[in-house]
């Protein structure tokens, strides 16, 4: 359970497991397929470009707007989708994309795409449709440099960021998907695990905080400021 300790009703709780395929099993490994943040990173690069070219190269930033592919324009419709360490099939994250069909013939039991709110709210959502406790290594989860540095410009969380294009994966193990994605293009980890406990611990450099309920993306905080 999260720091509040508070479980959802049961209306709200048929809603948060009819978002989910399948469910997590205490034991399961969770594993991200996709770098976090590249929806919110793309949008953020193409909606404050003229405050952020003080502090990056166009070059860089044209990149940052191809994570995305509703940003690209025909300008920079290629440019960046050459390094980006992450699938450029349409739809490959979808449910009948491949990152997810290989994900379920490799054995996964959980899956969710993720969007508003980005991983934490994903990982909240998965665990609580699924009733486990789990841990997880911040320092394992895919993200680019890019959407780090970007994210630091506005003091933003990247990992509460929309994070189209990412997938949350829970199954027996890993490791097997996480190479075969990797032969794929994408970038994937195995971050954590679940348990039959209740709570839902985050580490961070070895330090360790509840995971909370999901909240506001973070990406509103730069595009209220508008």
């Amino acid at each position: 359970v999260g720091a509040d300790g508070m479980r959802l009703g049961k209306e709200a709780m048929e809603a948060l497991q009819a978002e989910i395929y399948g469910r997590l099993a205490p034991g399961n490994e969770l594993v991200v397929a996709g770098a976090i943040g590249l929806e919110g990173t793309a949008l953020i690069a193409r909606q404050e470009y003229a405050r952020l070219r003080k502090h990056f190269s166009e070059s860089f930033l044209r990149e940052c707007q191809g994570f995305w592919p509703t940003c690209l324009n025909e300008a920079n419709t290629m440019q960046g989708a050459n390094n980006l360490g992450q699938s450029w099939e349409p739809d490959a994250f979808s449910e009948s994309g491949s990152v997810w069909e290989t994900a379920r013939a490799a054995g996964a039991t959980a899956l969710y795409a993720m969007n508003e709110g980005g991983f934490l709210s994903a990982l909240w959502k998965m665990a609580e449709a699924s009733q486990v406790g789990l841990e997880m290594d911040f320092g394992k989860v895919p993200i680019r440099q890019e959407t780090i540095e970007i994210c630091e410009v506005f003091d933003i969380n990247p990992y509460r960021m929309r994070s189209g294009g990412a997938l949350l994966i829970g199954m027996p193990a890993g490791e097997g998907l996480v190479h075969k994605l990797h032969r794929m293009g994408v970038m994937a980890s195995v971050i954590g695990q679940t348990n039959t406990g209740n709570d839902r611990l985050l580490y961070y450099n070895g330090n360790a905080r509840y995971l909370d309920r999901p909240i506001k993306d973070e990406i509103y905080k730069v595009i209220e400021k508008r």
